[in-house]
């Protein structure tokens, strides 16, 4: 993620209770739309549009799951360690702090790439 969210768009998405079950689910283990589904007693149709709404604000990663059967499902991880909101001078400022192994499995990935 480039940049930090909106606040806006976080406090809405925070004020969601689907957005939440799916944010808290995946902080536990990376997990299919389908198991989220199952999991969190909501039909996929919410929670694509959910997990959709949190990707575009870096809350949760999508990555693909090799199996052996040929089915690779993509997987989400929550991305989220900690939401800080500050508000000064009339105007709030959210920052993100990320450390999952999503992203320290895409950083060794990259270092490998460009090592070759």
């Amino acid at each position: 993620m480039a940049e930090d969210p909106s606040p806006t768009e976080v406090f809405a998405l925070l004020d969601d209770e689907y957005a939440r079950a799916l944010l808290a689910a995946t902080s536990h283990r990376p997990m299919t739309a389908t198991e989220l589904s199952n999991d969190c007693d909501m039909s996929l149709s919410t929670v694509y549009r959910r997990l959709d709404a949190l990707e575009d604000c870096g809350l949760v990663a999508a990555r693909t799951q090799l199996a052996d059967d040929g089915h690779h499902p993509d997987v989400y991880e929550a991305q989220m360690d900690e939401l800080t909101v500050c508000l000064t001078d009339g105007t709030f400022d959210v920052s993100l702090s990320v450390e999952s192994s999503t992203h320290e499995f895409a950083d060794a990935l990259v270092d490998l790439w460009e090592g070759l």
